[in-house]
C-alpha cells in the first residue's frame, strides 16, 4: 500500500477522520506529519530569490498545517481552506473577504457575541453596514436584499438560543442576486451538516470546539466552496497575516482522529441529559434542535445527520442569587466560555448576549449546556443536587 492512499470521497466518516491529511510522503514516513517550528525559510537558489519563491516564511503552507487543510476538505469539503490564529479571526476574515465600504450585511441576529462587536465597531469604521435579520426568515430573505447587499452571515443553530436556520432557502434567495453566504458551521463540527450542498459560499469554523476536543489550542478555519472564493480568501488573509501557528496546526490534526468517538457519545449524552430535563419541574424548556418539542425540529432533521453536545435550557422564574447557588454546587461541571472540550461546561447567557430583531428567553434564566466524555448518570446526578439548591 506504499502509494495507494484511499479516495476520501468514497469514504465513511470515521475512515476519513482517521486517514485525511496523511500522506506519507510529505511526513517522510511518519505517520503524523512533522511540527517545523521556523520563521524563516532559506532559498537556495539566486534565480528563485529574484523571480518568485515558493514560500519565504515559515507562518503558513508548512507540512502540518497543509495535512490540516486537506483533512478538513476531505471532512466538509470546498475547494480551498484557510486556517487562522482563531475562530473569531475566522468569522472577521470571512467578513473582511466579503463586505465593501457603503454595502451592507445581512446578519442572523443570533449571533456569536465577539462577532457582533466586530460587526458593529470594526466593519462601521470601514462604512459597511449591519442590517440584523431573524435567525427564522427563511425564504423572506430575498425581501431585504438589494443592489446594496455585501453578503449574508448566518449562524446555524444560533448562538445560546439554536434556532436552525433555512439555510439552502436562504443561499437560493442570496445566489438569485449574487450575493455570497457566510455560514458559521462550528456546532455540526462540519460533519453534521454540509454548507456547500445547501447553497453556502464560504463556510467559518472553531477548530477550537470539536476539531481540537481538549481545551488546549486556539484556531480556526476559513472553507470555501469554490475556487474563486477560496483564492479571494487567502489573499485576504496574506494581507492580514492571520495565520494559524504550526504546533496549534497539530493539535487540532491529532484532535481531528478521535473526533468521530468523541461526537457519538457527547452527542448521545446531551440527548439523554436534554430528555432528562425536559422532565424537571424546575426546567420551564429545553432547546435542543433534536428534541421533537425544538421549533425548527422538522428542519434540523431535513439538512442535518446528527446534533452535537452543546444545548440550552430555560429555568422557570427564579432570583439570580438561586441560580448562582446552583452553579456554585455543580462539581462536575464547570463554569467555563468555549465548549467542545472533553469536559463538561456550563454558563448563563450574560449581558453580552443582546438581540436586535429578536427577543431572548423571557419565561426565565438561560442556561448553556456543553456535554463532555463524563458518564451521563454522573452528569444528571450533579445537576440532580445543583437544581434542588433553587429551592432553597
Amino acid at each position: 500500500m506504499a502509494n495507494n492512499r484511499p479516495d476520501m470521497s468514497k469514504l465513511r466518516l470515521e475512515t476519513r477522520l482517521t486517514h485525511a491529511g496523511r500522506d506519507a510522503a510529505r511526513s517522510e514516513g511518519a505517520v503524523n506529519p512533522p511540527i517545523h517550528r521556523a520563521t524563516t525559510l532559506l532559498i537556495e537558489d539566486a534565480d528563485d530569490l529574484y523571480g518568485t519563491p515558493k514560500q519565504t516564511y515559515g507562518i503558513d503552507g508548512m507540512a502540518v498545517q497543509e495535512a490540516l487543510k486537506e483533512a478538513l476538505l476531505a471532512i466538509e469539503g470546498g475547494a480551498g481552506a484557510t486556517l487562522t490564529p482563531s475562530g473569531l479571526a475566522a468569522c472577521t476574515l470571512a467578513l473582511m473577504t466579503v463586505a465593501k465600504p457603503g454595502a451592507e450585511m445581512l446578519v442572523t441576529d443570533a449571533l456569536y457575541a465577539p462577532t457582533r462587536r466586530f460587526c458593529e465597531t470594526t466593519l462601521k469604521r470601514f462604512g459597511v453596514k449591519t442590517r440584523y435579520i431573524d435567525p427564522r426568515i427563511g425564504a423572506g430573505i430575498a425581501d431585504l436584499i438589494g443592489d446594496e447587499t455585501g453578503g449574508v452571515f448566518l449562524e446555524s443553530p444560533g448562538t445560546h438560543t439554536f434556532e436552525i436556520a433555512d439555510v439552502p432557502a436562504i443561499a437560493a434567495a442570496a445566489r438569485a442576486r449574487s450575493v455570497p453566504v457566510i455560514l458559521d458551521n462550528t456546532w455540526s463540527a462540519g460533519v453534521y451538516f454540509k454548507p456547500f450542498e445547501h447553497g453556502v459560499d464560504i463556510s467559518v469554523q472553531a477548530l477550537t470546539k470539536y476539531q481540537c476536543g481538549h481545551a488546549d489550542a486556539f484556531v480556526g478555519a476559513v472553507l470555501a466552496g469554490g475556487p474563486e472564493w477560496a483564492e479571494r480568501v487567502h489573499a485576504t488573509n496574506k494581507q492580514l497575516g492571520l495565520f494559524a501557528s504550526p504546533d496549534d496546526a497539530y493539535l487540532v490534526l491529532r484532535g481531528l482522529r478521535t473526533m468521530a468517538v468523541r461526537l457519538e457519545r457527547q452527542s448521545a449524552s446531551a440527548l439523554t441529559i436534554a430528555k432528562w430535563l425536559e422532565t424537571r419541574p424546575e426546567v420551564a424548556r429545553v432547546i435542543h434542535p433534536a428534541l421533537p418539542s425544538h421549533p425548527d425540529h422538522t428542519l434540523w432533521k431535513r439538512d442535518f445527520t446528527g446534533a452535537s453536545g452543546v444545548f440550552a435550557f430555560v429555568l422557570r422564574p427564579v432570583a439570580p442569587e438561586r441560580v448562582k447557588a446552583m452553579l456554585e454546587s455543580l462539581s462536575i461541571f464547570a463554569m467555563g466560555f468555549s465548549w467542545g472540550g472533553y469536559e463538561s461546561l456550563i454558563v448563563p447567557s450574560g449581558k453580552d448576549i443582546r438581540r436586535a430583531v429578536t427577543k431572548l428567553p423571557s419565561d426565565g434564566p438561560l442556561l448553556r449546556l456543553s456535554i463532555g466524555l463524563e458518564h451521563p448518570d454522573d452528569l444528571i446526578e450533579d445537576l440532580t443536587r445543583g437544581l434542588a439548591r433553587l429551592a432553597e
